[in-house]
């Protein structure tokens, strides 16, 4: 009878223990349901905007770009801050040790918990789910080749493109095993745009809104920059307001540029990390937590994510290479570079691992919010479009931060032949002057590099008389730049106070993966190897101009050929190089 008791007790403790669990289930279950960590939303939600996309199937077929302002103001909903924050201001983790020292982490309380957003499923029988090309009826044909000369991209084919269109999941295997920190720092996105198609600039906003932690996504800003066409003013503006997530719309008065406008929209986040986008993407499945993780573990990394390729024609998504850094050659222009063994040795040949980057293409990065202020943000002396983004990534390097490509991120971007805009005075002349001010305010001692590639500029700095030409004195670490008309602009570029000179290991980094005559730079800031570089021709002029020193050695077996300037050259070993880069 003992026996039978103890058996009864024994089951009544069993199940109450059962009920217990069972409860203690259920709250942790509502407490991470997908409308408190993820996203809530249905199909409903999804198929909303599509009715719109039609009603801006007509535009102008003129395009017109006003002269660049050099003040703006904002004009539409949403919060002003008033300017942009001081440096210790309320970022989240206290004030930023920046210029060579280890930037603080976030303070927890600031950060905010999260779960992946939910996939975003495929709409049967829609044209180009899952990223794959549209190819419109051969009646369309001459319409969409005439309506291609608006954005220089196939506005129909992005027209009968859901603005919610799925894409496949394009990471790396061993990206989608990779567990990111429960808490994360809050970002808000900032997209410029001007007489951007509808369809692409809401398929922009709505892939960040779809595939974002819902938790993690502060706001999105958008930035108008003088745009003309009238689907882009009071429409823009009410559709916005029903989106999930809290979006607000900046306006420019005058065409201010991409520098000017990005500054605008940044003026007013209130995330801790400012994410650039472009007008003209779309962000693909995780996406965002790679690069808020980044930023957590320290927040003077900057963070690229993969850029992948969206045709220009087709719309069809196509996946780029992770295994290319950026880099430039010696006209200033950004090119994109093979990975180089040495950094996949540092990185132990874990293809998922963030990648250090010399530079960056410059339209779609995410970095903390003080630290964007601490380095001075951008140059707001920079018109229109050009530049800026080695501009960027000279001043974080300089400046005590980090750039890095993380592959486990990635984003489509719209890769257009030629711009749609006009640039007041032609696009050579703007990229020209935006590329001399970042010459005379980052290169310093490697300025020679840039104007032996340019030798009607290099005389006519020594003559004085280049109206084009950013000729300046440095007075108290400021660069003022002398444009046309022999006046100095009111915003003269200028290197924060405590900016770092390029030489050392960063200018290493920064020059040495060159495969022409950055290869011999790293050889030229190294006394141990001077003394093996062979010039023949002219002398070149001496390292203070940006030039190597001219000696008359020996060429060792092994030995290539760099390019220097028309009738000149020099030789290097590879053995120089690895000694120069150690």
């Amino acid at each position: 009878m003992l026996y039978g008791k103890l058996r009864i007790h024994t089951c009544r403790v069993i199940l109450l223990t059962s009920l217990v669990w069972f409860l203690i289930d259920v709250v942790i279950l509502s407490f991470y349901s997908e409308c408190l960590g993820g996203s809530c939303r249905n199909r409903e939600e999804r198929s909303e905007p599509e009715a719109l996309v039609g009603d801006v199937a007509g535009y102008d077929d003129a395009e017109r770009a006003p002269a660049p302002s050099k003040s703006s103001s904002s004009h539409g909903r949403g919060p002003s801050s008033g300017g942009p924050p001081s440096p210790s201001g309320a970022g989240g983790g206290g004030q930023l040790l920046l210029l060579g020292k280890v930037s603080p982490t976030y303070a927890p309380s600031t950060l905010r918990r999260w779960r992946p957003a939910p996939p975003v499923l495929p709409l049967q029988g829609r044209p180009g789910e899952r990223g794959r090309p549209v190819k419109l009826p051969p009646n369309k044909e001459a319409l969409a080749k005439e309506k291609f000369k608006l954005n220089q991209f196939n506005v129909m084919a992005s027209d009968s493109i859901s603005l919610n269109r799925s894409l496949q999941d394009v990471r790396l295997e061993g990206c989608k095993d990779k567990r990111y920190p429960p808490l994360l720092p809050t970002t808000s996105i900032v997209i410029v745009f001007h007489n951007e198609a509808w369809s692409t600039l809401l398929r922009t906003v709505w892939s960040a809104i779809n595939r974002s932690p819902r938790p993690l996504l502060k706001e999105i800003i958008l930035v108008d920059d003088a745009s003309e066409r009238d689907y882009l003013g009071k429409q823009l503006e009410e559709y916005v307001s029903k989106l999930p997530v809290p979006t607000y719309v900046y306006r420019t008065e005058k065409r201010s540029g991409l520098i000017r406008a990005r500054l605008l929209g940044a003026k007013h986040v209130t995330g801790q990390v400012i994410t650039f986008l472009d007008a003209h993407c779309e962000c693909t499945e995780g996406w965002l937590e790679p690069l808020l993780a980044r930023i957590s573990e320290d927040r003077g990394t900057v963070v690229c994510p993969i850029i992948d390729v969206i045709s220009d024609d087709t719309f069809e998504y196509i996946t780029a290479s992770d295994m290319t850094w950026g880099g430039f050659n010696w006209k200033l222009n950004f090119r994109w570079y093979r990975v180089p063994q040495r950094e996949m040795d540092r990185r132990k040949s874990d293809r998922t691992a963030p990648l250090r980057t010399p530079t960056m293409a410059g339209g779609l990065f995410s970095i903390d919010k003080e630290f964007f202020y601490e380095i001075g943000s951008y140059d707001e002396g920079m018109d229109i479009w050009g530049g800026e983004n080695l501009e960027m990534s000279f001043r974080i390097w300089q400046c005590g931060g980090t750039l890095e490509l993380v592959p486990c991120s990635r984003v489509g971007h719209v890769f257009r032949s030629k711009s749609p805009y006009s640039f007041p005075g032609g696009s050579g002349l703007v990229v020209l002057r935006n590329t001399l001010r970042v010459v005379n305010v980052w290169l310093d001692d490697w300025t020679g590099f840039y104007y032996a590639l340019h030798p009607d500029l290099a005389v006519r700095r020594e003559a004085g008389d280049n109206p084009v030409f950013a000729r300046g004195a440095r007075v108290q670490g400021q660069v003022a730049v002398h444009v046309s008309g022999g006046r100095f602009q009111d915003r003269p570029a200028q290197r924060p106070e405590g900016g770092r000179r390029l030489d050392g290991r960063m200018a290493g980094l920064l020059l040495r993966h060159q495969p022409r005559c950055g290869c011999a730079a790293a050889v030229w800031r190294s006394p141990r190897v001077r003394g093996w570089v062979t010039c023949s021709g002219s002398r070149p002029p001496t390292p203070s101009r940006g030039a190597p020193p001219a000696s008359s050695t020996r060429t060792t077996p092994g030995s290539r050929r760099c390019g220097w300037t028309n009738g000149r050259s020099f030789t290097i070993t590879s053995t120089q190089v690895r000694e120069a880069s150690q």
